[in-house]
């Protein structure tokens, strides 16, 4: 990495730290709009770590993350760079929604266009001023509304350094997911830039389990690509890959009622839930296809025919990773009380 790294038109130099506020199109009251960039920079060199959240702008656990991280005590001895972004789709953070104003998603416009829609735009100018001179990636997502994911890293595993990201990041779950067009991560990938997207919790919700587990797994990604010295910890599980994932999607329309927790182990022909209609009618059982896990689910009682209900992680021995399951929810769990108030700013090592 170069002595100087400029991002907006702004220089940062190595053992400097800033923030940046990168301009973008102004509101239609002409109100000008910046989106802040976090420039955190080691006085040796090393990798430069991009660390975004909020592409969707409801997605909201992963703009706690980086305020939490971006704090951390152990910045001040690290190796490269951190960029770190709360807030990529201001537009969508400030009106609670997912989408930019034009109605496109950003995580389906990359690489962009300069001449392009706002969407367009906009991936453009975050690929070419923030992705591009950049080493490595984190994407922090949520599910959509009114959805809930289990905290879970997708990336390509045959990728050897996306794999080692990703087996450093301490979730109980790794999808070794295709790259989908438009996405920051097929961007990322075709400038050779190994990239992870962290999943967990629900859109316009904070969730505490999933956000230290999101600093947690930074920070030990910053140690396995060297940013920061690593430090032998006994693993309470090892991550667990995924074949395959598939939704289960309502038969008809109506009330939605949940049986089993997220992370639970389901077999083939197990009860997931029931839907009946508001009248008291009959009930229509749902039942699992195929053995696996659950990572994701729907929170809302209303559905119509075709909705997701019921995303399920597919596994050799399934039954298994429930355990570990259990073992990541033991590890990063938080009671509530007076007494613990104080940690949500501790750092979590």
């Amino acid at each position: 990495m170069s002595a100087e790294l400029i991002i907006g038109g702004s220089s940062v130099r190595r053992g400097e730290r800033q923030i940046i506020e990168l301009p973008l199109p102004p509101l239609t009251t002409y109100t000008s709009l910046h989106m802040p960039v976090h420039v955190i920079r080691g006085r040796k060199n090393g990798p430069r770590l991009l660390v975004c959240a909020a592409l969707h702008g409801d997605e909201i656990n992963g703009v706690e993350i980086i305020r939490r991280l971006v704090t951390h005590p152990a910045l001040a001895k690290m190796r490269g760079d951190l960029v770190a972004i709360p807030i990529v789709n201001v537009y969508g953070f400030i009106h609670q929604i997912r989408y930019l104003p034009d109605r496109r998603d950003l995580n389906r416009s990359f690489p962009g266009s300069e001449t392009g829609s706002m969407a367009a735009r906009l991936a453009a100018l975050f690929l070419n001023e923030v992705v591009s001179k950049c080493t490595h990636g984190i994407d922090l997502h949520t599910a959509a509304i009114h959805r809930d994911n289990l905290p879970q890293v997708r990336a390509c595993l045959n990728d050897p350094a996306t794999c080692q990201m990703a087996n450093a990041f301490p979730v109980s779950v790794l999808l070794d997911a295709a790259l989908r067009p438009g996405t920051i991560r097929e961007a990322a990938g075709k400038l050779g830039i190994p990239w992870i997207v962290y999943e967990a919790g629900e859109a316009l919700r904070f969730d505490e389990v999933s956000i230290r587990a999101g600093v947690r797994g930074i920070v030990q990604v910053m140690r396995e690509i060297g940013m920061l010295s690593k430090r032998k910890i006994n693993k309470p599980y090892v991550p667990q890959v995924a074949s395959r994932s598939y939704w289960v999607r309502a038969p008809r329309s109506g009330i939605y009622r949940s049986i089993l927790p997220m992370g639970a182990h389901v077999s083939r022909g197990d009860l997931l839930g029931l839907i009946n209609d508001p009248y008291g009618g009959t009930d229509e059982k749902i039942h699992a296809p195929s053995s696996g896990i659950i990572i994701g689910r729907t929170n809302l009682p209303l559905v119509y025919e075709g909705d997701a209900l019921c995303h399920i992680a597919q596994f050799r021995h399934a039954s298994d990773v429930a355990s570990v399951v259990e073992a990541f929810q033991s590890e990063f769990e938080v009671v509530f009380d007076d007494s613990t108030m104080d940690d949500f700013d501790a750092p979590i090592m």
